[in-house]
């Protein structure tokens, strides 16, 4: 027996009837043989962090661009932030922890730079709009390892295609929740982040004090980001419990009092005027390098996905995988004169 066949069997023997077992896996989008050591969802959330999407997460924008202070969220942070929330409630739930975390890592790899504001840019560019769970997706389908993809299992792909919940959808219900429990828990897992972590970060920045959250949100979760956070993931463990691992669920109580943080949230900072006047002059950037890079792809894009899928696809790829900082520095580049420099003596003496 092989050391992946003994995990296997652990996971047999442990894991809720209702959790994704590696060994019963839907397959990948090409075979492959197993590995020795791995199971199959391991390997994939190995093969996630290693690759150079997951890297640049550490330059995308969570909420505020570019920002100065040391402790603000990135889009890397906040990916690993989900990543601990959803591996507690798998953990608590016996479901299967590498799945769920592999999940959670490679969730926002096609988000794009800039954060939402990117995304609302490149939403209104991109032939037939853009959304970031379809391009994470991609992401790991089409464009790693130069196109081959990193050909992950069907259930990592399900749930990072599923995870997103938008600004008015329902974290634990609807028609397109992931088909496991472990896809599940991770589009949660990512509203109980950010809903945190954004306030955390708005209260740093000045943009909010603690007073001016929701009352009765904050006395239904808690004073505090730490607080709120351990009431949320205690709720959807023990709620998912009493309904029998059918679904991952919040309690009545609780579901309202996070989604009245999370309307709030975007009415007070993502889409607050002292927030976002620096994202409207980012719409502009990416607007001319979209422009740009489509009028020269063979010094910009990959010749093999503009043969493949085209040239708009090409750009769509070039542009959502862009950290905030290189779109800068590319748009400064090409739009932005440089100084005259001096003519030289000598060549006047020529």
């Amino acid at each position: 027996m092989t050391i992946r066949e003994e995990l296997e069997a652990r996971e047999r023997q442990f894991l809720a009837p209702e959790a994704a077992r590696s060994a019963e896996s839907r397959g990948r989008l090409r075979p492959e043989p197993d590995d020795d050591m791995r199971p199959a969802f391991q390997r994939d959330r190995d093969r996630i962090i290693h690759c150079k999407a997951f890297r640049r997460l550490k330059h995308k924008t969570q909420v505020f661009f570019a920002p100065a202070g040391d402790h603000y969220r990135t889009r890397l942070t906040h990916t690993l932030e989900v990543s601990q929330i959803a591996r507690t409630i798998a953990k608590s739930l016996h479901l299967n922890e590498d799945l769920t975390e592999a999940i959670a890592l490679g969730h926002d790899l096609g988000h794009t730079p800039f954060g939402h504001w990117g995304e609302r840019v490149l939403d209104r560019l991109v032939p037939g709009g853009f959304n970031h769970p379809a391009q994470s997706l991609r992401v790991v389908d089409a464009v790693e390892r130069e196109g081959r993809g990193l050909n992950l299992t069907w259930e990592v792909r399900n749930g990072i295609a599923r995870h997103s919940k938008g600004k008015l959808g329902a974290p634990t219900g609807g028609d397109d929740l992931a088909a496991t429990l472990e896809g599940q828990a991770i589009r949660v897992s990512d509203l109980v982040a950010y809903v945190n972590h954004d306030t955390d970060d708005a209260i740093r920045a000045g943009l909010l004090v603690e007073s001016d959250l929701p009352a009765a949100a904050v006395e239904a979760l808690g004073p505090s980001p730490s607080h709120r956070i351990g009431r949320m993931v205690h709720d959807v463990v023990l709620t998912t419990r009493a309904s029998g691992l059918d679904r991952i669920r919040m309690s009545d109580e609780v579901l309202a009092a996070t989604l009245e943080l999370r309307a709030f949230l975007f009415r007070a900072v993502y889409e607050n005027e002292v927030s976002t006047v620096e994202f409207r002059k980012a719409s502009d950037v990416l607007g001319g390098l979209w422009e740009k890079v489509r009028e020269r792809p063979d010094e910009f894009l990959e010749r093999w996905t503009v043969e493949r899928d085209g040239i708009d696809a090409a750009a769509r790829d070039f542009l959502a995988g862009m950290t905030d900082r290189f779109a800068v520095g590319l748009f400064e580049r090409l739009f932005i004169p440089k100084p005259w420099v001096e003519v030289s003596r000598e060549w006047q003496r020529d």
